[in-house]
């Protein structure tokens, strides 16, 4: 007999499992020495109100084993199938190379960047503020700009493919188990590069190609459809279609896809800062107790939306016990994003909290056209730049001062390793963005008091959470409106948001090649 039992414990009963499993017995009406198997199915934590529950549902087996199950991957060899070119080595390129191998196409992975070994070096170097390397950073490199920001896997993409299968797929490379019981799972930024070198061996063990430092500066069409890729080098790579997933950040994508006539479109996106508390602090807030988590539970995440003046202000990326870096990709700039390692276990935490941007908020730059909004952007990470310190010393401003308009002469301890400077962003912020944050962070203050103080600093800026500027693709074969044979894919091109939501993305993709070229299983 196999039967479903959903638990709601404290804290300190959920940490013990032989008290779980008498719960779990108890509920099932079964007594707990005929219970074969129990297996945890899924955890939640509840702190809606003082009292924190841990909810959690178990899978128990009485009087019988549960079946072995078989992997539901298949992954073999397609040195001899057609070559499908991937611009891009990120969950969206990745996912789709490893979902064309199970339909035996033969992808061609090509990442501007270094493996993701290499890649940790370069990320060093930025972080001591010793030069970036504009192909190997935050956002560039194997992995893509997820890797080095927490591996959270949360989506609510659901709808458009199957999230289980993507679970699979990071356990099947070496992710813990444990995201597919949780809730909001993550794996953490010490944890996923191992997973990502996996996901690269199987592909080149199925005689799929990956190649770095191949930075894509074009598209070979003839008769409307794509034929494969120019390179930088000046070589060419051919491929029956094109995925292109190039992420958020490649601006010179966007560009030379302009200059060669491919249809663009501006879109809404969000820019903002990234504010930092100590992680005891978001703990007694979020767990309504002056002595925050205690010994059974997490570091405590919070998620705030609001809307100023008809356009949304929210949370975005939190980081629980994590880490701010510098996430710019070209000289001059300064970005920031937030990471975190998989216990979760730094001193502080952090979160982007951003202000949504219409294409009419941004005026002039409109008027050039699709691309308008990439400027813009620039713009804002320039003025951050000139704003901040020297190198990618972060412009920074306490958070009561910033939401007050004052300067701050003393600021609080920050985790970003490259140093902040006091700086008076209230001043020099667009407009339109920084009043909506100054009013939004006062709305989250009424629904988390204690959350505006000095002890928290916001940190200059949070500009890429995704694109301004979307790919348009037909909805029924996602290929580009006007050229057959390329996919655009994944954030860059306006379709996900996250890692999650790109991988789900990447295997819809690859569906649709398939289909594109007559050989779907």
């Amino acid at each position: 007999m196999y039967k479903e039992i959903l638990l709601r414990l404290t804290p300190e009963e959920a940490h013990d499992e032989e008290r779980c499993r008498r719960a779990a017995a108890a509920a099932a009406g079964v007594d707990v020495a005929d219970v074969n198997v129990m297996r945890l199915l899924r955890r939640s934590i509840d702190a809606r109100k003082r009292q924190i529950f841990v909810q959690l549902q178990y899978g128990i087996w009485v009087g019988e084993e549960p079946a072995v199950q078989a992997s539901p991957l298949r992954y073999g060899p397609v040195d001899g199938g057609r070559r499908v070119v991937v611009v891009g080595a990120g969950p969206g390129g990745l996912f789709a190379a490893l979902r064309l191998i199970e339909l035996g196409l033969c992808p061609v992975v090509l990442e501007r960047g270094k493996d993701v070994s290499a890649r940790k070096r370069d990320l060093a170097t930025l972080c001591r503020n010793q030069g970036l390397d504009p192909d190997s950073n935050y956002a560039f490199g194997e992995g893509g700009a997820g890797t080095f920001s927490d591996g959270k896997l949360f989506t609510r993409s659901t709808k458009r493919g199957d999230f289980g299968k993507v679970l699979d797929v990071f356990c099947h490379h070496g992710a813990s188990e444990q995201i597919r019981i949780d809730a909001h799972p993550h794996i953490g930024t010490d944890k996923l590069p191992a997973v990502i070198r996996a996901m690269r061996q199987t592909i080149l063990d199925c005689g799929g190609e990956v190649r770095f430092g191949a930075r894509v500066t074009g598209l070979l069409l003839a008769d409307g459809a794509v034929r494969g890729v120019t390179l930088a080098d000046g070589s060419r790579v051919d491929g029956s279609a094109v995925v292109l997933a190039t992420g958020h950040s490649a601006r010179d994508v966007y560009r030379f896809l302009d200059a060669a006539g491919v249809a663009l479109e501006a879109k809404t996106w969000a820019m903002g800062v990234r504010v930092e508390h100590p992680q005891e602090l978001i703990d007694s807030i979020q767990y309504h107790s002056p002595q925050g988590r205690g010994d059974y539970l997490p570091a405590a995440t919070y998620s705030f939306v609001t809307q100023v003046d008809g356009r949304g202000v929210y949370s975005f990326c939190m980081c629980p016990g994590g880490f701010i870096v510098p996430a710019m990709t070209e000289p001059e700039q300064m970005v920031v994003n937030g990471m975190s390692p998989s216990r979760r276990n730094s001193p502080f935490a952090n979160s982007g909290i951003v202000v949504e941007v219409r294409p009419d908020d941004i005026g002039p730059y409109m008027n050039r056209g699709p691309l308008g909004g990439l400027d813009f952007q620039a713009e804002y990470e320039r003025l951050a730049y000139v704003n901040g310190g020297r190198g990618v010393v972060a412009p920074a401003q306490a958070l009561a001062d910033f939401v007050d308009g004052r300067l701050s002469f003393d600021l609080p301890e920050c985790s970003y390793v490259p140093g902040v400077v006091s700086s008076p962003m209230h001043f020099w912020m667009p407009e339109h963005i920084g009043s909506r944050l100054r009013r939004g962070f006062a709305d989250f203050d009424r629904q988390a008091h204690g959350f505006v103080t000095n002890e928290a600093l916001v940190v200059g800026v949070e500009s890429r959470t995704s694109s301004p500027v979307r790919i348009p693709r037909r909805p029924d074969t996602l290929q580009h409106i006007g050229v057959a044979g390329l996919f655009p894919c994944g954030e860059g091109a306006g379709y996900a948001g996250g890692i999650a939501s790109s991988a789900i993305d990447g295997e819809r993709c690859a569906d649709m090649v398939a289909h594109y070229l007559g050989c779907a299983r």
